[in-house]
């Protein structure tokens, strides 16, 4: 099997939700777009979907790689959530444009 990657650029960006203060990335076109097919081949050769049709990856900010999941949204655009360790450890300011590298698990 092999695995897909994808590179987006896209600026750090914050959500303020009642159960707290989140940091994410918003993954858009042609990147996006990979990850919808990803999801949807894996859908069928696995027959369901994750919680909340999210997809697992392996994702890196600068020196920093992590494993986790990006979340679809209505719009067609996926999530992904960058925790404050994240933040601190590559020194990122809100706003800021990321290179965010994504491999599809």
């Amino acid at each position: 099997m092999t695995l897909e990657r994808v590179i987006h650029t896209t600026p750090l960006q914050r959500w303020e939700g009642d159960r707290g203060t989140y940091y994410h990335v918003v993954i858009g076109n042609q990147a996006a777009e990979a990850i919808t097919m990803h999801e949807r081949i894996r859908r069928l050769e696995l027959g369901s979907r994750r919680g909340f049709g999210s997809v697992k990856v392996m994702a890196r900010i600068g020196d920093t790689q992590w494993k986790t999941s990006v979340f679809p949204s209505k719009t067609g655009e996926w999530w992904l959530l960058v925790s404050r360790k994240v933040i601190r450890a590559e020194d990122l300011a809100l706003g800021e444009m990321l290179s965010v590298e994504l491999e599809l698990l």
